[in-house]
């Protein structure tokens, strides 16, 4: 903005600062007070629900402003960012006893949803990702968690960026001005000069932050990878750009091969309700089930894990032997589970740490973190499994941290440093001998005032302080007449009058000088203190993934034992053969015992399942389960059945339900085709393929042709294991035709007009969908049932084993309807009675002829 004759040095000061910062709501301090003004006035005025007003702007009159204090800056700062807002905080820099003219004051941090350390901006059982996307033909995805410290790198193509980016759930994404637009999502996007997307921009930054001289180190050669190269330095520049000196815990980039894990699109993680539920319901998740860790860090490791299955084979029996050694000792998971409850969110406190941002309370949360460590140790004991074994011998329990915490911090620290006694006595000599003058000081004050009432006769007498006017004598109006010419007047109250003397100012200098010392040296202390201990956050990171993976094992093996799982067996060959297999979270929503177990295999001799059976006899149940099996297998999880032995999938495929994309304009057959094109495009011979219900959205006939030709297509050049459930009987029929395909039934039992579900898979075609029994069930009215039925048996009657609607009768082809629209002459009676004046004989009559109506209309 340009410099304003008329602007006073405070406004001029503040146009200054937001010309450098146009798309942030600038906090700007003033003394106790953030300031906004302008256009931020009236934006964080609506925002934040706070008053409108205005300051004086000299000649230029006056400008909008509103203002929180700065004391509850922690309460309104969430509130903007948590609406998408970025927000500058520009402090005073300077002492203003100290400054010449105006205080100079600097944006000292940038706020933004996906770059924060503000705990109730955090969650703790996920990552708080920024992530940066280069390139645009194979495109570079970078993330970094500031709260954390870790960084990660992967390629994708361009088309499957918004799918990747909804499984990494950034906060906030970066983009280079230009690029191609992403779809709506839930993350702030910020755009950014191209030229910092650049390779040579990007691995200076690189370079600059981890102190290195080349970035080949990090497999990010520029010229065989430049997209991911300029992702990383793109996200890196940027959480250097809005939190200087705040990136020095950022640890080395990982990078990611898109065939290092298990891939699962958006649709296929929404259709088995990995980590988030599709109707609302927290507990319905597989993360809900398998969650039983007990730090933060095991928490969002899991889910990492859980959307990011692995395909490795030798990774994955890794995880499993872990989780059995932790399985069978059931006392050491106890004594490690105890040990576990201790441990705070040791990443995101080494963080803070590196940040200078960590306050008195949260190191004494380190203290008793660190002194669960041994006890985690001791728990592990000398482990078999290769994985636990490295995790123990790797461990470093920071005895050393925690000692040096421990000796510099009071056990009753407050969480304001500002609120005094942070620092345990007998640390500081110095600040012993301050706290000594200070306490001696009050204790003289104490007896100054039983001095002074024996000296002057009044009881009443008693010596009090406040900021404004320090220490005081306070005499009530009724004991005037005995104070002393040596007392001189200070405040006059309407039953007081308030002292002082030259005895009392010099005791208050003591104590008030005491106090100041004691503060600034506490002050330096601390800031020494945690100066100290940023050379370490490496070393607590690396503890904390340990100790976060330590939880993992744990809890799946804790789960495991509750739910009664088993350790699946994992190749790398072709199969699936799952025995008594179970849904892991229907089964936790009703009793355990309630639950139908079934067996499904799929092998090179049946390696494509045609699954028919009504509504509600749990097709889909079947489905997700076995998608969900073998998800947890890969991620090192037991299983909810009897046995399993699985070959590892490189993508799972789902096609269940059209809601979401209906929302957004598209008709149920195009979200069948569109979803299913993509199936059809991506799958190989090592997927696994779910599919619900195909060709519903159109024409029997086209629907049965489609679902035919589709299944034939994965059939014959494809190959991948499929379930595909279906209410085309006819698509029984390709088990007869082709190899490969077999046909299965989801069990019902008739019982006269009656059906039970059996829940059980048997085998052979179901060749009924009891679709009208179904809609019994669902409490349609009883006249359509029966009408349902008639037209149901005209049909499976007629000519060729079905007949056209054309051979009903008039009345017959009238509109099917799940209400009963004819005129009734019961209702119509009814509404013309007038119950006020009825005598009970009238009643009774008029009861009896609803009743023949009723008999004659079939209700």
């Amino acid at each position: 903005m340009s410099r304003a004759a008329g602007n006073t040095p405070l406004i001029q000061q503040y146009l200054d600062v937001k010309a450098r910062h146009p798309d942030s709501i600038l906090f700007f301090r003033v003394g106790d007070f953030y300031e906004m003004f302008f256009e931020d006035a009236e934006e964080g005025s609506r925002l934040l629900g706070i008053t409108l007003t205005s300051r004086n702007n000299g000649g230029s009159g006056d400008v909008p402003l509103a203002g929180v204090p700065a004391k509850a800056i922690d309460d309104y700062l969430p509130r903007l960012v948590r609406q998408g807002r970025r927000v500058a905080i520009c402090e005073q820099v300077e002492d203003p006893t100290q400054a010449e003219g105006i205080v100079r004051r600097e944006v000292t941090e940038i706020v933004t949803p996906g770059a924060t350390l503000e705990d109730s901006l955090l969650s703790a059982g996920r990552n708080n990702f920024v992530a940066a996307v280069a390139g645009s033909g194979p495109v570079g995805i970078a993330t970094a968690d500031l709260s954390t410290g870790e960084v990660e790198v992967r390629e994708c193509a361009q088309g499957a960026v918004a799918d990747e980016l909804a499984r990494l759930e950034p906060a906030e994404v970066v983009l280079a001005t230009g690029s191609a637009t992403l779809p709506d999502g839930p993350w702030l996007v910020t755009e950014r000069e191209a030229w910092r997307f650049g390779p040579d921009v990007s691995a200076e930054a690189i370079k600059r932050l981890y102190g290195v001289r080349d970035v080949a180190g990090f497999g990010l050669d520029g010229e065989e990878a430049p997209h991911m190269l300029g992702a990383v330095g793109a996200v890196i520049g940027y959480l250097e750009d809005v939190r200087p000196g705040g990136t020095g815990h950022l640890k080395v980039p990982r990078v990611e091969r898109s065939g290092d894990y298990l891939h699962l699109d958006e649709m296929t993680r929404r259709n088995l309700e990995v980590v988030e539920p599709i109707r609302g319901d927290a507990d319905a998740t597989l993360l809900a089930v398998l969650d039983r860790t007990l730090t933060p860090m095991g928490r969002r490791m899991l889910r990492r894990r859980l959307l990011a299955p692995l395909v490795d084979v030798e990774e994955i029996e890794a995880r499993l032997e872990a989780v059995a050694e932790m399985h069978a000792s059931a006392g050491d998971r106890r004594a490690m589970r105890e040990a576990l409850r201790h441990v705070q969110d040791l990443e995101r406190l080494a963080a803070k740490i590196s940040a200078g941002r960590v306050n008195p309370r949260e190191l004494l949360a380190l203290v008793r973190s660190l002194a669960a460590l041994p006890a985690i140790v001791a728990a592990a004991g000398e482990p078999v499994s290769g994985r636990l074994r490295d995790l123990v011998d790797g461990i470093d329990v920071l005895d050393d941290i925690r000692q040096t915490v421990e000796a510099a911090v009071d056990p009753e620290a407050p969480a304001l440093l500002s609120a005094g006694g942070v620092i345990r006595p007998g640390h500081s000599i110095e600040l012993d001998e301050l706290r000594s003058v200070r306490d001696g000081a009050v204790e003289w004050i104490a007896g100054l005032q039983r001095s002074e009432r024996d000296s002057t006769g009044i009881e009443s007498l008693k010596i009090g302080y406040n900021k404004v006017f320090g220490y005081y004598i306070e005499v009530t109006r009724s004991n005037l007449d005995r104070v002393p010419d040596r007392y001189t007047r200070k405040q006059t109250l309407s039953n007081a009058e308030r002292y002082v003397t030259p005895e009392l100012k010099e005791g208050e200098e003591k104590i008030l000088d005491a106090e100041s010392g004691i503060a600034e040296l506490e002050a330096r202390l601390f800031a020494a203190l945690r100066e100290s201990l940023e050379s370490v956050t490496g070393r607590l990171q690396d503890t904390a993934e340990r100790v976060a993976e330590f939880d993992v094992h744990v809890a799946l093996a804790d789960v495991a034992e509750r739910n009664g799982y088993v350790r699946p067996k994992v190749t790398g060959g072709y199969g699936l053969d799952i025995r008594a297999g179970r849904h892991p979270v229907v089964e936790q929503m009703i009793a355990r015992e309630d639950f139908i177990p079934n067996d499904v295999k799929l092998d090179r001799d049946a390696f494509s399942m045609i699954l028919t059976g009504p509504n509600m006899a749990g097709k889909s149940t079947v489905l997700r389960q076995v998608g969900l099996i073998a998800l947890m297998a890969q991620s090192g999880s037991f299983v909810p059945a009897d046995s399993a032995r699985l070959s590892v999938c490189d993508r799972i495929f789902t096609r269940v339900g059209a809601s979401d994309s209906l929302a957004s304009g598209q008709s149920t057959f195009m979200v069948e085709m569109t979803e299913t094109a993509a199936i059809l495009s991506g799958a190989t011979d090592r997927s696994l393929i779910l599919l619900d219900e195909i060709g519903r959205g159109t024409s029997t006939y086209d629907g049965v042709a489609i679902a035919w030709a589709v299944t034939e297509y994965i059939h014959d050049r494809i190959g991948a294991r499929t379930i595909f459930a279906t209410h085309y009987h006819e698509l029984v029929e390709l088990a007869d035709q082709l190899a490969g395909v077999t046909a299965w039934n989801v069990a019902v039992r008739e019982t006269g007009e009656d059906i039970v579900f059996l829940r059980r898979l048997e085998p052979g075609g179901c060749d009924r969908s009891y679709g009208v029994h179904v809609a019994r069930l669902a409490g349609v009215p009883r006249a359509v049932i029966e009408r349902a039925f008639t037209v149901l048996h005209e049909l499976e009657d007629g000519p060729g084993g079905g007949t056209r609607l054309s051979h009903l009768d008039e009345r017959e082809r009238g509109q099917l309807t799940l209400f009963d629209l004819r005129p009734s002459r019961v209702l119509e009676k009814l509404a013309e009675l007038d119950t006020e004046r009825l005598t009970p004989i009238e009643a009774l009559v008029a009861l009896e002829e609803l009743r023949r109506l009723a008999k004659e209309e079939g209700l």
